[in-house]
């Protein structure tokens, strides 16, 4: 019986796509079905429900009413759940009318249905009225609610309706995993704690959705060890405990970690295009280009000992292709990055935007405005993202003119309002070109409020250019907004350095110590045969540190033969010169490049990436370097590339 309804329905349903018309369904009911059941109704309103044919279902529900079939209580919940996918409200009071018309509204099923559909179109209120409206809960009653205050950002509401929940009634598995979204949005450690306690307590710490939802609740409270420690403490893993791991690792850079797990996956499980962008987004992160190098490789074949070379399905991904183009462009190899670009049979708006903002970074602004008039002539509309990268693009190479006509262009002609972004490129662009008061008078006309980015962009430019004024205004602003960021004292008192103004030096760090601010160390990573080495200023742990400053001294001597001279102007304190010489010499850079070299054949390009922006010094000794050394340098700072080559960099003295 099950056999042949299945087959009248397939035949019914192939007929059905022929018409458009409601009436036409009588028609088709009397050739296959029983259209005076109920159950023949309620059958095929649950099956177009369950395929995604909801505009279907709610038509063959208005057919059964026109048709004077009573609804009995299997009718209502997928006709209801028809409306929430839809997210059609007025059809979905229509069906709680009617359910309230039959008798059904108490039923728990069509109680919790309405509960989801209300909380789906976004009318908070109604669901939490009929939620309090049901004499008898259910544990799917309950996580109806919950879910709603999760889907709607309302996370503490959804936490405090759980606490209720645990002393007057039982939880199950599909709960805990709802209420440990809400700690994700809550993000807050000890709530995070105590629903974990209570998934041991009650025995879910075995259950698979559970763990893979603590993972990311956890990692959205910042706490990557006790995200580690879930996901070790799995004995089962699926492909989505894999892939929230090591995206995990990778969105808080730690990039190494990421890899580690990555490299476990692939022999433990099979991995697809998210987990992919995953370690690609972590590769990207640590300059790691050897390895994504590998995994660009595994994207297009697949290696297996039995069956030979498989060709692989990921290659016209256009997640995985865009995760290529922003790990290249963001491991120094922008050229690499066109490569793959142009070999995308597929692209969509972040295609086109990683390539602008991949250029961009590297200091071709040129070559970003062609990608972005080329995108604009093949139909593809750029999005505000698209903007933000073209803008900062133009303040990357001081394209002051460009930078407006796109700034204005984004507004007028692709009616994009300006976001705080997009000022935030056009303020770095206007103060990194010397246009100080004009870039102040943009940040005071803002349509939004002025961010921490802003005002740090201001600051920067007043350094750049001595201006103390400028400095100290957004210096008090950030002190307001972010009393406990270092860079910004550390900026001010460089400006107060270069002015000569050492008591107002000394005023800053004594407002640090004051305030408990600490500097945040300086770091630079390179990669070299696969291992990423990480060296902080002055490191001695290094196992090869000795050699390190051997050779740096060595390097050091020669540089100074042919017209080197330390910039002191670059150290803060007012010591000595051969104090400030010292300073500069254990910057953590320069102990990464002469790494790189020391441990690199001639002619290999020595790849870094430092975590805040190089010195003047730094950059004055690595262009020297390429002139005395086989060796080519790319660094990456914050913000983007520099390119050292000849005695040359690629941002022409502008960062």
């Amino acid at each position: 019986m099950k056999t042949e309804w299945r087959l009248k329905f397939s035949c019914y349903l192939s007929e059905r796509r022929r018409f458009s018309t409601t009436a036409n369904i009588t028609t088709l009911f009397n050739k296959y079905i029983d259209r005076s059941s109920v159950h023949s109704w309620n059958s095929i309103i649950a099956e177009l429900a369950r395929s995604g044919n909801s505009i279907e279902a709610l038509k063959a529900f208005s057919s059964m009413r026109k048709s004077q079939i009573k609804p009995n209580r299997s009718t209502f919940p997928c006709a209801i759940k028809s409306c929430s996918a839809l997210g059609d409200l007025n059809s979905g009071r229509q069906a709680h009318q009617q359910a309230i018309v039959f008798g059904y509204a108490s039923d728990l099923f069509v109680s919790s249905s309405l509960i989801d559909m209300y909380a789906k179109c976004r009318h908070l209120r109604d669901a939490r009225n009929m939620f309090d409206e049901i004499p008898h809960r259910n544990v799917v009653s309950w996580t109806s609610m919950i879910n709603g205050y999760v889907q709607n950002n309302c996370p503490r509401e959804a936490l405090l309706l759980f606490k209720d929940q645990l002393v007057e009634e039982s939880v199950d598995g599909v709960t805990m995993v709802s209420i440990l979204s809400a700690c994700s949005r809550a993000c807050e450690k000890n709530v995070t704690r105590g629903v974990h306690g209570v998934v041991i307590k009650r025995g879910f710490d075995e259950d698979l959705g559970v763990g893979n939802t603590l993972i990311d609740a956890y990692a959205k409270c910042g706490m990557l060890e006790s995200s580690r420690r879930v996901f070790d403490g799995m004995d089962e893993r699926d492909s989505i405990s894999w892939n929230s791991m090591i995206a995990v690792c990778a969105q808080h850079r730690a990039a190494e970690e990421a890899i580690g797990v990555f490299r476990s996956m692939v022999r433990n499980a099979e991995y697809d295009a998210v987990t992919l962008s995953a370690v690609l987004l972590a590769c990207a992160h640590a300059g790691a280009l050897r390895i994504g190098k590998g995994i660009h490789v595994q994207v297009y074949y697949n290696f297996s000992k039995t069956e030979g070379v498989i060709k692989m399905s990921l290659e016209n991904d256009v997640f995985v292709g865009t995760s290529i183009i922003n790990m290249y462009c963001k491991c120094g190899r922008v050229s690499a990055a066109r490569r793959a670009f142009d070999r995308m049979n597929v692209r969509n708006v972040k295609t086109w935007s990683a390539m602008i903002a991949g250029y961009g970074m590297h200091g071709q602004a040129r070559e970003a405005l062609e990608i972005l008039s080329e995108m604009i002539r093949r139909g593809v509309k750029p999005n505000n993202i698209s903007f933000v990268s073209v803008l900062s693009a133009c303040c990357h190479a001081g394209l002051v003119d460009e930078g407006w006509h796109w700034f204005c262009t984004m507004q007028h002609r692709f009616k994009i309002e300006p976001t705080v972004e997009h000022y935030s490129c056009m303020v770095d662009l206007l103060g990194r070109a010397g246009f100080l008061e004009k870039a102040y008078g943009l940040v005071q006309e803002m349509k939004v409020r002025p961010d921490i980015v802003i005002w740090c962009s201001l600051l920067a430019s007043g350094r750049i250019h001595r201006n103390v004024e400028i400095g100290e205004i957004s210096a008090r602003k950030l002190f307001e907004l972010d009393p406990n960021n270092s860079g910004y004292y550390t900026l001010l008192s460089n400006i107060y350095a270069d002015a000569g103004r050492w008591d107002d030096v000394k005023r800053i760090r004594i407002d640090m110590r004051k305030h408990g601010v600490a500097k945040s160390p300086g770091y630079s990573i390179i990669e070299l045969k696969g291992r990423v080495n990480v060296f902080l200023v002055g490191d001695k742990q290094h196992p090869e540190h000795e050699k390190i400053y051997a050779y740096l001294k060595e390097i050091t001597t020669k540089l100074q033969e042919i017209g080197y001279v330390p910039s002191v102007g670059s150290v803060l304190h007012d010591v000595d010169e051969e104090e400030k010489e010292f300073a500069l010499q254990i910057h953590s850079e320069k102990l990464a490049v002469v790494f790189g070299i020391m441990s690199s054949v001639p002619g290999t390009t020595i790849q870094i990436t430092k975590n805040i922006r190089t010195c003047e010094d730094c950059h004055m000794m690595f262009k020297l370097i390429t002139k005395i050394k086989d060796h080519d340098i790319v660094m990456r700072d914050p913000k983007r590339f520099h390119h050292f080559s000849k005695g040359a960099c690629s941002c022409g003295d502008y960062w």
